[in-house]
């Protein structure tokens, strides 16, 4: 059971510091890590996880409180190119990184 977000604005390198908190866990416990993390992307990571759940539910008849997160990673998505003018006549380069975020889930045991 999978589920993907994509286009998420924030960098890959923060959105793998939390997942690499959730992988191998259950969902229970993956839930209540991700309530307690201080970082932005940890909603985003909740919502998906919450998706993944739904459609195994939903789609292979599971019990939500019986899977465990198997995978659970996030790949660079296009980046925002910006510009912010500077002195003397310059301009300097913003980039705002997006991200695709995905979780697999799987039965424990």
């Amino acid at each position: 059971m999978r589920a993907q977000a994509k286009y998420v604005r924030t960098s890959a390198r923060k959105a793998r510091l939390v997942c690499d908190h959730i992988r191998g866990k259950s969902v229970d416990e993956a839930r209540a890590i991700l309530a307690f993390t201080p970082r932005a992307v940890a909603k985003d990571w909740a919502k998906l996880l919450n998706s993944a759940v739904a459609n195994a539910e939903h789609n292979h008849e599971l019990l939500g409180e019986d899977l465990k997160v198997e995978a659970a990673f996030a790949d660079e998505g296009p980046t925002l190119k910006r510009f912010q003018p500077r002195a003397m006549g310059r301009a300097t380069r913003i980039r705002k990184r997006t991200s695709h975020l995905t979780i697999t889930l799987t039965p424990k045991g």
